[in-house]
């Protein structure tokens, strides 16, 4: 067995692919073709690398590219994985079939979607759109108008949501985890219905469809179920810990006629069950796929030993997992640190002085994160940042195409794509001057009970005060049909239009929006089709165009969970407190056991240097003031993983570009200053905030807290006692 190996990696090196490059256990992933896999590979193991030879490895002995079925939780990783399995076959891997689960569901139900009564031409909508339904729902059906109650647009499509991911009926979902919204409990089943006829009427899926629907397509067609499993004779799964029900569903209904599968994952690195992820997915698969081969990728790649053997330490002590012990050949001793802070202001000090020292030392600032269970627990920190003028990027935000100029524009050429996309039509004409709500929706109904709804739009009867405006959208829809033409000439025309419309409604920073349009305009240049640009908005949005144009480095500061699958030189973790982390809400069983797994993914993120750090002293939600331990599961390492470390005085650092020491060398006091009051305020009045910067008041709330609009972080609600605002 063992000659017969090194025969056919003989055979591979000389058609240019050097398995040599890969550890053994990796190499047995790549030639192990036949049958179900699941690769267990721990952090920094070498999985993409793996997922690529693997695909090269397949074409070269012979499988049709088009064969070959490689599922991703974003379509960036697929891209890059073909790229460089082609890399590595001196070609390309443009007809493997690469993408999401939803990219993949998007293609197929247009292809065979008509087997559930679906047109090709359907539109795919995203949580915003899906809101908005939800909300004229409600109003349509006069629920929740007296009752402050009753749910909002976002929870209740939470709850819709989470019920399909988790694969539980609405009912048992509310009962398990809104249970204080059970008395509305009928009333948000009837939401639900109206909801799923709406899209069906209207020809709209939102994303939960489209995993649904595929996996339906597969279940009740078998004719389409043998069609793709004869299609796709090889599939492999990049991060099978993160799918849920109905994607472990549709793994094994794709594979009905062979069962070839491999998926690759870490079950320590399980932490989006909020997304509906199941955990048991990656336990259960070889029960699922008898005969599946298990192959554990345990060598890391990147961390020291040091960070590896604390970060083994912490999921040894998981209830449920594959046993794994990560390992490297990295020269390192640098033992992890943990420091105890007095409070957060102190931690928040520690980390920006250790930054500062490992900056001096040479260690870029943009290979330097600090990273956090929730995102409001950076506030003080962000705070000592900016006084300190240390420049830092906040990772998450808004996509591209998820704000409201954006879905603006969107909606012509949606409507173009799908004339019975009601949403988008309520958008397009609510644009126009003098028309409301209630007008919007007469015109939308109207022309949604017609075969052809431009030509209903034209014999519309416009009102007196707003005739001009409509001539001018009629005038934009012949253009828009008058011939072939690409994506981005369409674009082009109905940026014409909707440019004086945009600076009318955006009048206050229609220039910084402007950005935005303008890096659509250059997106849509890749595009020959409208209907894949559209679908690529919506199900990969790109982001927005960042405001920093200086190409400065910045610090990284994220979510735990926004951090999956980056490396950094140097990482802190802030906040490894008891009672934060693990949450406090967080109960013994499933959710402690992923709390713990969120810690481990954090840790395993750092390559040299790794900070845990944490105050002894908590504010409550009361504002009461509270001591608190390190993390429970800090508690649970084994002595001699890490070394204490006390602060020292903050003139031991230098700040970045500057030789004088930092002038911050205590915890902010109180010092007997005039104590404002709100009398001392006014609804319009300007305010300056030592983080925020310069913003106006727009509201006097109750107690002595009011509502600001910062300029550049938008709306904040401050109380006068802690937020040391001064009036301008």
């Amino acid at each position: 067995m063992k000659s017969e190996i090194v025969g056919e990696h003989r055979n591979l090196i000389e058609n240019g692919i050097n398995l040599g490059e890969l550890n053994e256990p990796q190499y047995r992933a790549v030639i192990t073709t036949r049958g179900p896999v699941l690769v267990i590979a721990g952090a920094g193991s070498g999985k993409t690398r793996t997922l690529v030879y693997r695909v090269a490895h397949l074409i070269e002995k012979g499988v049709a590219p088009e064969s070959i079925l490689l599922l991703t939780f974003t379509r960036k990783a697929s891209q890059e994985m073909l790229w460089r399995a082609g890399r590595l076959l001196n070609g390309t891997c443009n007809r493997v079939v690469g993408g999401t689960f939803h990219g993949i569901a998007n293609m197929l139900l247009r292809r065979y979607g008509s087997e559930l009564g679906f047109s090709s031409t359907f539109s795919i909508i995203d949580r915003g759109d899906a809101e908005g339904i939800i909300n004229l729902l409600k109003s349509s059906l006069g629920l929740g108008k007296r009752d402050k109650r009753f749910p909002s647009k976002r929870v209740i499509i939470n709850m819709i949501s989470g019920s399909i991911n988790k694969s539980i009926d609405l009912d048992d979902l509310i009962y398990a985890q809104y249970a204080h919204l059970s008395d509305h409990i009928e009333d948000i089943l009837q939401l639900q219905k109206h909801y799923r006829e709406f899209k069906f009427n209207h020809g709209l899926m939102d994303y939960d469809d489209l995993l649904v629907n595929w996996k339906r397509l597969l279940e009740e067609s078998e004719q389409v179920r043998i069609a793709t499993s004869e299609r796709f004779s090889h599939i492999m799964v990049d991060e099978y810990q993160d799918t849920n029900l109905i994607q472990a569903d549709i793994v094994r209904l794709a594979a009905y006629t062979h069962d070839n599968v491999m998926v690759v994952g870490d079950d320590s690195q399980s932490i989006y069950s909020f997304r509906g992820a199941d955990f048991y997915n990656i336990m259960r698969f070889p029960k699922v796929f008898k005969s599946t081969q298990i192959i554990k990728l345990e060598e890391n790649y990147r961390s020291t030993q040091p960070i590896l053997s604390l970060t083994n330490n912490i999921i040894e002590n998981a209830e449920e997992k594959y046993t794994k012990t990560l390992f490297t050949s990295i020269e390192g001793d640098v033992l992890p640190k943990l420091f105890a802070a007095r409070d957060e202001w102190e931690e928040a000090r520690f980390v920006v002085k250790t930054i500062k020292k490992l900056h001096l030392e040479g260690i870029d600032i943009e290979n330097i994160a600090v990273l956090f269970r929730s995102g409001f627990h950076s506030y003080k920190l962000e705070m000592e940042l900016a006084a300190e003028k240390i420049d830092f990027e906040k990772r998450g935000g808004l996509k591209l195409t998820e704000s409201a100029h954006m879905k603006d524009v969107l909606a012509f050429l949606r409507v173009l794509v799908n004339p019975k996309d009601n949403l988008s039509w309520n958008r397009i004409l609510l644009q126009l001057e003098k028309v409301g709500p209630k007008t919007a929706q007469k015109i939308t109904t109207f022309i949604g009970t017609t075969g052809d709804p431009f030509a209903a739009l034209a014999k519309y009867p416009a009102g007196k005060t707003w005739k001009g405006s409509f001539t001018k959208l009629l005038d934009l829809f012949t253009k828009l049909h008058s011939g072939s033409q690409s994506p981005s000439v369409l674009y082009e025309q109905v940026q014409n239009y909707y440019q004086p419309v945009f600076q009318q409604i955006y009048a206050d920073d229609f220039p910084k929006r402007q950005k935005d349009l303008d890096q659509l305009s250059s997106i849509m240049k890749g595009y020959d089709e409208l209907q894949p640009f559209i679908d690529d908005t919506t199900l990969d949005p790109p982001e927005t165009v960042s405001q920093d144009t200086s190409g400065m480095k910045r610090l990284v500061l994220s979510t735990i969970h926004s951090s999956k699958g980056l490396e950094f030189d140097a990482v802190f973790i802030i906040g490894v407190a008891d009672g934060r982390f693990p949450h406090a809400s967080a109960e013994l069983g499933e959710q402690w056991e992923e709390e713990r797994r969120l810690l481990y993914v954090a840790t395993t993120r750092a390559k040299e240097y790794l900070y845990l750090t944490y105050p002894r002293q908590l504010m409550t939600p009361d504002r009461q003031f509270k001591n608190v331990g390190m993390s429970p599961f800090l508690g649970e390492l084994s002595a001699g993983l890490f070394q204490r470390v006390e602060d020292r005085p903050a003139d031991d650092y230098r700040m970045f570009g500057h030789t004088e020491p930092s002038s911050r060398n205590h915890i902010p006091v109180r010092t007997k200053k005039i104590k404002l009051n709100m009398s001392d305020f006014s609804k319009g009045c300007k305010v300056e905030h030592p983080f925020f910067g310069v913003g106006t008041v727009v509201k006097l709330s109750d107690g002595r807290s009011l509502d600001v609009h910062f300029d550049r972080h938008g709306a904040k609600t401050l109380h006068l006692d802690y937020a040391k605002l001064k009036r301008l």
